[in-house]
């Protein structure tokens, strides 16, 4: 899957970067005229973290770190 931003001229859809396709493949598109800039996306991973102690947040990025504890099998929790 990749995510890429486009622009929307003439009826049709123009990449504002170089695609690894097929000609003729067909896609999916998702249309979002509304993105999220990088500088808004942080502004949100801060508010994430607001009221939290610094030992909240060190336990939950250790947590999101561990790639294991999300699809390993905890149903004996």
């Amino acid at each position: 899957m990749q995510t890429l931003r486009a622009i929307y001229e003439n009826g049709v859809f123009r990449p504002l970067e170089k695609l690894e396709l097929v000609e003729g493949q067909s896609v999916q598109l998702i249309i979002d005229t509304n993105p999220v800039t990088p500088k808004e996306m942080l502004q949100l991973a801060v508010e994430v973290y607001e009221g939290l102690s610094e030992t909240d947040i060190d336990e939950i990025e250790e947590i999101a770190l561990k790639q294991n504890y999300f699809f390993a099998d905890r149903t004996e929790e």
